[in-house]
């Protein structure tokens, strides 16, 4: 069994005349971001590890989250590759997991999230929204083989207000 949690960065800032790569978050991203993190706890797998896009408004999420999951901010890996707006390349990433690893919480960007649920799990959704978190399980030992899966859980921010 695998388990893979996609979590789209939180809503970011369009306010400052920066490139895309490094546009902040803010402050309602901030806010959704510490929402979503503190009513995921009895939802994560007992071992997991985290990676994140490069991209500013995704590492600033990766970190709301990992501080409120306690989850050592040190231990987050932070990829390149993940800063992507397309399912494929994303599709790729996943699937280049080392297989010893059993759970993957990724943040990362859309299109390319919400696409890719779309394609992987059971349950068709609109749009992955800025801080949705989406969780999948795969019926896989190998990450290189996973295909159709379930979708486990969702939570957006909009369901907590």
């Amino acid at each position: 069994m695998k388990n893979l949690i996609l979590i789209r960065h939180a809503k970011s800032s369009w306010e400052a005349p920066l490139k895309d790569f490094d546009r902040p978050l803010q402050k309602r991203g901030i806010l959704d971001a510490h929402e979503v993190s503190t009513h995921i706890s009895k939802y994560l797998p007992k071992t997991y590890i985290i990676w994140s896009s490069t991209a500013a408004r995704a590492s600033e999420t990766a970190l709301i989250f990992a501080q409120n999951i306690s989850y050592p901010i040190e231990s987050i890996v932070y990829r390149d590759d993940l800063y992507t707006f397309d399912e494929r390349q994303l599709e790729k990433v996943i699937k280049s997991c080392d297989n010893s690893l059993e759970s993957v919480i990724l943040f990362g960007h859309n299109e390319a999230i919400t696409n890719f649920v779309n394609k992987f799990g059971d349950v068709f959704i609109d749009n992955v929204p800025t801080s949705g978190f989406v969780s999948l399980q795969f019926d896989s030992e190998s990450w290189d083989s996973i295909n159709k899966g379930k979708t486990h859980k969702t939570i957006f921010p909009k369901d907590l207000k």
